[in-house]
């Protein structure tokens, strides 16, 4: 969203002007008590007091940028029901209120300000030019933004309308505020930045009941997730011959490390239990550390096998790759992915079971 600004360098040798009601931008020194601030500012956080004292005596010295106001008469044009809101005020700020909150608290008797009556244009050119000094900063808060675009829905009548006078599209409109439907906790988990927007958009599109424990299911995949792969990092940093076995479920086919990516066992490994599957190469490429142990077959289950590849013992027998076994092929994801991989998977199985969910309710 474009600001309109207009800085003191731009207007240097400008008249000072206190007469409302002129369209070229005018710079102005004000009185504080003739300034009042409009309702539709979205900022919410506008520091502590120590900041905005600090931020005071910094304007005391000298004020780098004025700020933006219109008459009293054209805001009214606007919003005919402010009138007493206003009250006797001159000019109302459109642009600056961070400015004008902080040379009151530290007694600063006036402001120095551009007169732009053009920006009382129309209702989108105002709520705009209040919206441009919020965008332009660098620690923009994503819900003070969305509360912009509502107000701007509800001002002027539509999204379409907010859509056509930005040149986007109406998704647009509808992703800025669709972080308003969280509840007011996750809101303020955003506005601190502990909750990234790419996970509150979609905790926001699930009903507030569950909001919460949506999240609670968030940190604790990615909890997981840094166990996993400080493990991971661990074992990579240990000598082989050090390395401790892998801890697996007690349901779970054994692991070992072959020399290769086909893996073998020799005939004195265990008997394998009446109801296992044959083993046959895997279709897998690529060298991995973590494989299921697969016994040879007893007698009479199987045809012969196949002769063993050169320098291959001829005792030794491949393995299956067990798509049926979850312990196995999540290590096998946590082993062959980066965190950030892996995080996306994850992220896209959860989004897939959701919409499952969401046909089948």
């Amino acid at each position: 969203m474009a600001g309109r600004r207009t800085s003191l360098a731009a207007l240097a040798g400008a008249k000072v002007d206190d007469v409302p009601g002129r369209s070229d931008p005018v710079l102005l020194s004000l009185p504080l008590d003739r300034l009042h601030c409009t309702r539709f500012n979205p900022r919410r956080n506008f520091g502590t007091d120590e900041d905005l004292r600090d931020f005071g005596e910094k304007l005391k010295k000298e004020q780098l940028q004025p700020a933006v106001v219109v008459s009293r008469a054209g805001y009214l044009k606007l919003w005919p029901d402010e009138a007493e809101r206003v009250g006797t005020a001159s000019y109302v700020i459109a642009n600056g209120e961070r400015r004008y909150r902080a040379s009151l608290l530290v007694g600063r008797g006036t402001l120095e300000v551009v007169h732009r009556e053009d920006v009382a244009a129309s209702r989108a050119s105002f709520l705009d030019a209040v919206q441009s000094e919020n965008n332009d900063r660098q620690n923009l808060d994503p819900i003070e933004r969305a509360i912009a675009i509502e107000t701007m829905v509800t001002e002027l009548g539509g999204a379409d309308k907010v859509a056509a006078y930005y040149s986007k599209t109406k998704g647009w409109v509808s992703q800025q505020r669709k972080l308003l439907k969280l509840t007011a906790e996750l809101q303020n988990l955003v506005s601190s930045g502990d909750m990234p927007i790419r996970v509150a958009r979609d905790i926001a599109g699930l009903p507030e009941a569950v909001q919460g424990e949506a999240w609670a299911e968030h940190l604790e995949r990615r909890r997981l997730e840094k166990e996993a792969g400080a493990r991971l990092r661990s074992q990579a940093s240990t000598p082989p011959d050090s390395a401790p076995a892998p801890r697996r479920a007690p349901d779970a086919p054994a692991l070992v490390e072959p020399a290769g990516f086909t893996a073998v066992n020799p005939q004195t490994s265990p008997e394998r239990p009446q109801d296992a599957p044959p083993p046959v190469p895997s279709p897998m490429a690529g060298p991995s550390r973590l494989l299921p142990r697969q016994d040879p077959p007893t007698q009479g289950e199987t045809d012969s096998p196949p002769a063993p590849a050169q320098g291959e013992s001829p005792n030794a027998s491949p393995m299956k790759f067990p798509y049926d076994d979850g312990t196995w092929a999540a290590q096998l994801l946590i082993h062959k992915m980066t965190d950030d991989e892996l995080e996306k998977c994850l992220n896209g199985l959860l989004k897939h079971r959701r919409k499952q969910n969401a046909d089948a309710g």
